[in-house]
């Protein structure tokens, strides 16, 4: 005990670089935590992982690391583009609020670029924590519906949905359920998981596809069968037939299980079709959700139309949407009218052509790159942020945003770190 005090007072643990590895660490599970239960760990995530960069000994002798990690240089494009709309925007207010909500697309960038990395017994324990307590969450929740599965039906019956057990959108937890299911996957094979890990995450997978089911989360179930589905193609060019075969029946007979022997399944898969149904035939859609965002999408090709190079600016989107609809307002009542949720027609509207390529640039760029593009984990996170983007616009919900920015730094920033590392050290061998 002696001797670590010394340690630390000495400044070796400084001079060493595990204090700021270890802040690093602290700040990515603040992050997991964060995403489920404490909010204000959030907020205090960045600024821990921040403070992990200032404590890096070799701060000035790596700083060149940042602007040669392309997914960095995205993210701060990000930004740029941000306040480069500031030029044409009107809605001030917004504007300073979205530039201050977007700092994190800097630090948490920073902060796996410049901080000392995570060593990989490290990372196996921020990704286990992450999809245990995931599915802890998720077991929880369906034991609460378990305990009213009468008025949980109803409710799921007019489009309403679960939240978590902790109060997280049930949008968001569907996402993370769908990435804990492919993680735990992935886990278990790590060579540094022991016998009881590899149980847990196996049950942690079990347990997110269970949660996802009987909760009927739309958004996640899509997210998850869209990752199967890519699996099968990933195993087919590499020549996996067989169980490429077996994924792909998987894919055919869990929806028809779930919705033979659920009434969840069934009542949410009624209730969408009756929701398309009230927008298809032009009649009183204020109290569907479905069919309130496909308004939203028909007022969102308007205003791309008119404003497709740079669009109206990001702070201005939600207000010029309102705008549009008093145009046409499919007899939604004011408080009705929602924006766009769909994160690649939302980037058109607020940012036109520019700004989705930017933010395509940022979401696939890392399939470009080798250190990137044949990592699994990052391959998972690209496919299940994609397809939710397709029903989502994820940097509008602050739960989304920084479950993306939190997965970006520490899967798509960190392998590009580990390759410069990688590169530096090669370079110096072989000097």
């Amino acid at each position: 005990m002696q001797q670590g005090v010394d340690f630390v007072l000495s400044g070796r643990y400084y001079r060493s670089g595990r204090l700021s590895q270890h802040l690093l660490w602290l700040a990515c599970g603040a992050g997991v935590a964060g995403l489920l239960a404490f909010r204000a760990l959030i907020a205090l995530s960045p600024v821990v992982g921040v403070v992990a960069v200032l404590a890096n000994p070799h701060l000035r002798s790596v700083a060149s690391r940042y602007r040669r990690n392309r997914a960095a240089v995205w993210a701060a494009a990000l930004v740029g583009f941000l306040l480069l709309s500031g030029l044409y925007t009107s809605e001030w207010a917004t504007w300073r609020h979205e530039l201050f909500r977007s700092l994190t697309w800097l630090g948490v960038p920073l902060a796996f670029t410049l901080a000392v990395p995570l060593n990989a017994r490290q990372r196996l324990a921020v990704g286990a924590l992450f999809v245990l307590s995931v599915a802890t969450v998720g077991l929880v929740t369906t034991g609460q519906y378990l305990r009213n599965v009468a008025g949980a039906n109803e409710a799921i019956r007019v489009g309403q949905n679960m939240q978590a057990a902790t109060g997280t959108f049930h949008i968001a937890f569907g996402i993370m359920l769908a990435q804990a299911f492919f993680w735990s996957l992935l886990l278990r094979r790590n060579p540094r998981a022991g016998r009881v890990l590899r149980a847990l995450l196996l049950a942690a997978a079990a347990g997110s596809v269970l949660t996802l089911h009987v909760l009927a989360y739309r958004t996640g179930l899509l997210v998850l069968y869209a990752g199967l589905l890519a699996c099968v193609g990933y195993l087919l060019l590499r020549r996996h037939l067989a169980l490429a075969v077996v994924v792909l029946g998987g894919l055919v007979l869990g929806p028809w299980l779930a919705y033979s022997s659920l009434h969840s399944v069934q009542r949410r898969v009624g209730a969408t079709i009756y929701d398309v149904q009230q927008y298809t035939q032009g009649q009183d859609i204020n109290e569907y959700s479905l069919a309130r965002r496909l308004a939203a999408v028909e007022t969102a090709g308007a205003l791309i139309r008119r404003h497709w190079l740079l669009g109206v600016g990001p702070a201005d989107a939600y207000a010029a949407m309102l705008h549009q609809y008093t145009w046409r307002d499919f007899g939604l009542r004011p408080q009705n009218r929602i924006n766009v949720h769909n994160q690649y027609l939302s980037t058109l509207v607020g940012g036109g052509l520019v700004g989705l390529a930017l933010w395509l640039a940022l979401l696939f760029g890392p399939l470009l790159y080798r250190p990137t593009r044949r990592n699994p984990f990052v391959l998972v996170f690209i496919c299940t942020q994609a397809t939710a983007m397709m029903v989502v616009d994820i940097l509008s919900l602050q739960i989304s945003l920084n479950l993306f920015v939190f997965a970006y730094g520490f899967l798509v920033v960190a392998a590009e770190t580990d390759y410069q590392i990688s590169r530096e050290e090669t370079a110096a061998t072989g000097a």
